[in-house]
């Protein structure tokens, strides 16, 4: 089933797509005609940015930009698709300590900025919780010097569940798992505050339980036990402009599903 929109919207969609070689081979160019974006943001490519651009040449109608990790190959990485050419697109937060992994890619419009982001994981132990308290404060001001130019909308994969509805099992994860500790719940709440966010989705879905990501070493997704990381965060000041905010779980092709958000 394909989306059809009305001409007058944006269709915005973001997927963390576990690498971008593997899935293009997995019906990659199927996928993005079903979900019709006008842009794509995607993390986690896992590519430089010439092997991205390489495994999207068949992707027709949209201008790709990519970044890649300087410090280990095949690792994080963010790329945007859009079929509008933006005004400016720029990589990383101009910090050299964060600016190592490809995580950031931004796309300026005439209207807003677009900020695509794969946020660090804490990883197993909670051995890079240090770090990603140290990111979550310079990403948040990254965001908020660009605030003060447009207004911005960031997306991505951030690494954090914000509410006990936002994954299957709050309780035995709360604290102990990489995702749900209360150190990265303040980072993600800061940067809210910080930039007069609004949590697009759970805004318009104050009480539906929906997941974007499941642990493929479990199974977890035909069972869906799965976690809410991935999101839209939208400035107060544009979120009457938000038609629909969505999670396409019914598409397969990583252990992330695309999310997404419609403006008028």
């Amino acid at each position: 089933m394909y989306y059809i929109k009305q001409a007058s919207q944006m269709r915005l969609i973001s997927w963390n797509v576990n690498g971008i070689r593997a899935t293009m081979k997995k019906g990659f160019e199927d996928t993005l005609k079903t979900m019709a974006p006008d842009v794509l943001c995607l993390q986690e490519t896992k590519a430089s940015v010439d092997q991205t651009m390489e495994a999207l040449a068949p992707i027709q109608d949209y201008k790709i930009f990519a970044n890649d990790s300087k410090a280990r190959k095949g690792y994080s990485g963010t790329a945007i698709l859009s079929r509008e050419e933006p005004v400016n697109v720029t990589f990383d937060i101009g910090i050299e300590e964060h600016d190592q992994e490809g995580r950031v890619t931004t796309a300026e419009y005439k209207d807003y900025f677009l900020v695509d982001v794969y946020v660090p994981n804490s990883g197993s132990g909670l051995k890079r919780l240090d770090y990603r308290q140290e990111w979550d404060k310079a990403f948040s001001a990254y965001l908020n010097q660009l605030g003060k130019a447009k207004p911005v909308i960031m997306t991505g994969d951030l690494n954090v569940a914000r509410k006990p509805i936002d994954l299957a099992r709050p309780d035995s994860n709360y604290d102990v798992t990489a995702g749900y500790t209360q150190a990265e719940i303040d980072g993600l709440e800061h940067m809210i505050q910080e930039n007069d966010f609004v949590d697009s989705y759970r805004h318009l879905h104050p009480e539906k339980v929906q997941y974007s990501f499941w642990n493929q070493r479990f199974r977890a997704r035909d069972r869906n036990v799965g976690w809410r990381i991935d999101y839209f965060m939208v400035p107060s000041s544009m979120i009457n402009n938000v038609k629909e905010a969505f999670i396409l779980d019914q598409i397969m092709g990583s252990d992330h599903c695309p999310v997404g958000i419609v403006l008028n």
